[in-house]
């Protein structure tokens, strides 16, 4: 292939292909996102911790749930603890969970009290599809969560040779 087919061909998959982007600007990528959402959402959090009984008429009590006052708590607390986690990327995938399932009851909210209006459900969907995809992918490579399971299958890749060669020599003599 001549060099005059080559470049037009590069240029084609740098800007179509999604596997042309390193593996280190997709990771840092995860962890910008990680780093504003959690962001936004402590913002929230905090935001429902200053003004519980509020929030609770405003929003719980609107769409039915028994206990607003609890349930306002539940998902301040949600907000404010798990958003520092998203953050760092530890035990990414249960805050994200907890951030989703809060998103979940926002966007319900908004389609009770406001229909299928998209100014009304917009923000708190794209929330809830970006926890979502944090639920399934985890928190990355940049991720506390990595360099645990990095130490862990590190430490235990010793162990699983010696219990793989114990096992069959526990075979070998029955």
């Amino acid at each position: 292939m001549n060099n005059t087919t080559s470049t037009p061909l590069s240029i084609v998959r740098t800007v179509l292909g999604s596997d042309s982007v390193s593996s280190s600007l997709t990771q840092a990528s995860l962890l910008l996102l990680r780093v504003i959402l959690g962001t936004m959402m402590i913002h929230n959090g905090l935001d429902k911790l200053a003004d519980i009984p509020g929030f609770a008429e405003a929003y719980v009590e609107v769409i039915g749930l028994p206990f607003p006052i609890f349930f306002a708590y539940c998902a301040a607390l949600t907000e404010v603890v798990a958003s520092p986690l998203l953050i760092l990327g530890f035990l990414t995938r249960p805050a994200a969970l907890g951030l989703f399932s809060t998103m979940l009851v926002a966007n319900y909210h908004h389609i009770l009290v406001g229909g299928f209006s998209i100014p009304s459900i917009e923000l708190s969907s794209i929330y809830a599809a970006s926890f979502a995809f944090f639920v399934v992918y985890g928190g990355g490579k940049y991720a506390i969560d990595a360099l645990i399971v990095n130490a862990v299958t590190k430490n235990s890749s010793v162990s699983t040779v010696e219990v793989a060669e114990s096992s069959v020599k526990l075979t070998l003599t029955k």
